[in-house]
């Protein structure tokens, strides 16, 4: 006898999921990817159990109570980031649906993260200025603080004029172990 039917094909194609979802495993813990038809909305570090339900709520919330695990409509973003982890993928060729994040100065400053290259570094100030007010850099912070897709979008590779790391969503420990993965680090830096 075989279990219940896979249900998330059908609720698909009958067009009642708008925000598709997964847990990953990677090297910097557990990912909660999500989607939408427009393209990847979601990259949210795992810390607990609970935080898996607050992410969701808020998907749910800011965007549409449609929310279904769906992990074929991530195949194309995890692979991407088995690819980056690994050293393989300097770019991310994923669509993304930046519906989460706030129009604005916030848009620019992650527009403007989106095109650090990869294994290169930008102050704070310098997104800001990109982003249309250098004396803004604070507010760059908390922008680049607010990411709704990091690691794809890279405000891990945003630091301090003065060279230190700044901040990170996913803790200084992640910050370090991406800019070595791009070989902007090759030993523990001073935060």
């Amino acid at each position: 006898m075989s279990g219940p039917p896979d249900l998330t094909r059908a609720l698909e194609r009958a067009g009642l999921v708008d925000v598709a979802y997964v847990v990953d495993a990677s090297p910097v813990g557990e990912l909660l990817l999500a989607a939408t038809a427009a393209g990847l909305v979601c990259v949210h570090y795992l810390r607990a159990g609970s935080d898996l339900d607050q992410a969701l709520e808020l998907i749910s919330n800011r965007l549409s109570p449609r929310v279904l695990r769906a992990p074929r409509r991530l195949e194309q973003p995890r692979r991407e980031l088995d690819e980056f982890f690994a050293g393989r993928r300097r770019d991310f060729a994923t669509p993304l649906d930046l519906a989460l994040v706030k129009p604005g100065f916030t848009r620019r400053v992650l527009e403007q993260t989106a095109r650090i290259p990869y294994g290169r570094t930008v102050t704070y100030r310098e997104v800001a200025r990109q982003a249309g007010n250098d004396r803004a850099y604070r507010a760059a912070g908390t922008a680049l603080g607010s990411n709704p897709l990091p690691i794809v979008v890279p405000c891990h590779r945003v630091l301090h004029s003065g060279g230190g790391l700044g901040g990170y969503t996913g803790g200084l420990d992640i910050k370090r172990r991406l800019l070595t993965i791009e070989g902007v680090l090759t030993r523990r830096e001073p935060d």
